[in-house]
């Protein structure tokens, strides 16, 4: 019996980037189901971040960009839509962790605050204890909320980020690279919290260790050169990728 896909949540339909002249993506057309991990994968330079971060509109904050398709988020394109509304459906966590010059607690609590959370003081606790919890750092972190965030530990201030875009519960769970700065016993943490995040929103994650996009992702998608190579499930990309590209990098034969 076969498997009925997950529905869409989140689509690119023939995606162009340019930054200036220079065109970074061509006609990237994409489905990402609700509720998976999605990995991409390619060479450094292939226009993996760059497409990243068009999902939640980051592009805008670099002068001179110019993006042509559509991006549709429940169906509805997000171009069209408030641009912070559209951030906080879709949060990012970016290669470096970067915590705020505030505490552990106001870190948290920030997207709350600055847009405009109508609980009071107990009700931010409670949220900043439960995306402590779904980054699994509470445990960690309960005794010191109030000290700085730049006191903890690399692997710690990426949860601690993660954790904060938690807080205002997107629907769509960005993250670019955000293992690359840490050893394997953080990796391995942040890989677990992903499983266990799924259930909730829907994930996108940019990597450079194959390794991991076999590990944590439902399905895999093979950038080059600005271009979607290949598409499919994680253990099809791995084990019988169609393009003589993705077997090639797959294997470690460039790359």
């Amino acid at each position: 019996m076969s498997k009925v896909p997950a529905p869409k949540k989140l689509s690119t339909e023939n995606l162009d980037f340019y930054y200036g002249a220079f065109q970074a993506l061509h006609g990237i057309t994409l489905d990402f189901q609700e509720n998976l991990i999605t990995a991409l994968i390619g060479p450094s330079g292939c226009g993996k971040s760059t497409f990243i971060r068009t999902l939640n509109r980051m592009h805008e904050t670099v002068k001179g960009t110019r993006l042509t398709g559509q991006i549709l988020l429940d169906g509805k394109d997000i171009l069209k839509e408030d641009v912070n509304a559209v951030r906080l459906k879709v949060g990012m966590v970016f290669q470096k962790s970067n915590p705020f010059p505030k505490t552990i607690f106001e870190n948290v609590a920030y997207g709350l605050r600055v847009n405009g959370f109508q609980g009071g003081k107990a009700a931010i606790q409670e949220v900043v204890e439960k995306s402590l919890v779904k980054a699994a750092l509470w445990e960690e972190v309960k005794d010191k909320l109030h000290q700085s965030a730049f006191g903890l530990s690399g692997g710690q201030q990426q949860r601690l980020c993660i954790a904060r875009a938690l807080a205002v519960e997107p629907e769509v769970l960005l993250l670019d690279e955000p293992c690359s700065a840490l050893d394997p016993i953080a990796t391995a943490k942040i890989e677990d919290l992903l499983f266990a995040l799924k259930s909730e929103t829907t994930i996108v994650i940019v990597t450079h260790n194959m390794q991991q996009a076999a590990r944590v992702s439902d399905f895999t998608g093979f950038f080059l050169l600005g271009m979607m190579i290949e598409f499919n499930t994680t253990n099809t990309i791995f084990q019988n990728p169609t393009k003589k590209e993705t077997e090639d990098y797959v294997t470690g034969r460039f790359g």
